[in-house]
């Protein structure tokens, strides 16, 4: 069985940042994209960023230039650097893979649990 344990979310005032982080453990046999989204209380959940294999990324608008996401490959981890971070971002940030697990023969979507982010002064 697979999944992703998040961590590194916090209170944070304006202006600072915060780093998270999601690690995929259990049986998994193979990772392809790997990507952290948000749900903002009254809305939908939001792509935030996401990464693929290779290191290609992409990030919504209105994160472009404040947020880098990486990966390392090794430990089958996914981060999320967050700077400059505003009271907008306050959100629930997931963590999501598409990934093999070992014993399946098709890649599903794997969700994590959610870390809380709050900025506020």
């Amino acid at each position: 069985q697979a999944q992703l344990v998040e961590s590194g979310g916090g209170l944070v005032q304006p202006g600072g940042s915060l780093r998270l982080s999601c690690a995929a453990s259990g049986r998994v046999f193979s990772i392809s994209t790997m990507g952290w989204y948000r749900q903002a209380i009254g809305k939908q959940r939001e792509l935030v960023a996401g990464i693929t294999s290779a290191g290609s990324t992409n990030y919504a608008d209105a994160v472009k230039g404040r947020f880098t996401i990486s990966r390392d490959n090794a430990k089958n981890t996914v981060y999320l650097q967050m700077n400059s971070l505003k009271p907008e971002d306050t959100a629930v940030y997931y963590c999501n893979s598409r990934l093999l697990a070992a014993g399946r023969i098709t890649y599903a979507d794997y969700w994590g649990q959610g870390t809380r982010v709050t900025v506020s002064a």
